[in-house]
């Protein structure tokens, strides 16, 4: 039970995200599918809020101090950099920046750039769950053929 909490936190974590959460379930004791689908779930989770909410907490804490103010202009500029793909692909671009598993994407970034990008939620939420179970797969299929390296 520890471990299954423990991969689906991780992957609600920025940065971590499942790329991180479903090689440590497997580790840990998780068979691949149960990695898979607890990630998958923890990745989703905070999802929502951040599409809904991002901007106006952004704004808030640009208010609050020059440090907050600095974070969130330094969130802007990497939505920024990856907004091109995202305005050429639209769906597929969001989609595929989330489903791409190496660092500076996942949701927390498609999130961040669907929000900046201010994208309808009924846009945006579809190509970040799609995202995340192609990034998901991607991950699993590479903890998979590791674990059976090992």
């Amino acid at each position: 039970m520890r471990v299954a909490l423990t991969t689906l936190f991780m992957a609600m974590v920025p940065v971590i995200e499942l790329r991180g959460a479903i090689p440590y379930g497997v580790v840990e004791g998780l068979s691949v599918s149960q990695a898979l689908i607890l990630s998958i779930i923890g990745n989703l989770i905070p999802v929502p809020a951040l599409i809904i909410f991002t901007k106006r907490v952004f704004a808030w804490l640009r208010t609050k101090s020059e440090g907050l103010n600095a974070f969130v202009c330094k969130m802007e500029a990497k939505a920024e950099s990856k907004k091109e793909t995202v305005e050429k692909y639209e769906f597929f671009g969001l989609m595929l920046l989330v489903a791409i598993p190496l660092p500076g994407t996942g949701a927390w970034t498609g999130c961040l750039v669907a929000a900046m990008m201010e994208l309808d939620f009924k846009k945006a939420f579809p190509a970040v769950v799609l995202g995340v179970v192609i990034a998901g797969l991607i991950v699993s299929w590479l903890t998979f053929g590791v674990k059976m390296i090992a």
